[in-house]
């Protein structure tokens, strides 16, 4: 029998490192998109598509890469 395999999103932590190596925070992602700054960081917590596609795109991986859970 096959096993299911476990997704696991990446963490908040996860996130903000791979934002750091690149020089770049949640607040200017937003800034540079044309949001507020705090914007951004609703794709943290709960869906929020354009979010997950600028965080996604600003790290070089896919929104169903960064959230499997989000798009089961």
């Amino acid at each position: 029998m096959a096993r299911n395999k476990r997704v696991r999103d990446m963490s908040n932590f996860e996130i903000r490192g791979e934002l750091m190596k690149i020089g770049k925070s949640l607040s200017q992602l937003g800034i540079e998109n044309g949001l507020a700054k705090t914007t951004v960081r609703n794709a943290l917590d709960k869906p929020y598509p354009k979010g997950e596609q600028i965080i996604a795109k600003a790290i070089g991986k896919t929104p169903q890469e960064i959230w499997p859970s989000r798009y089961e």
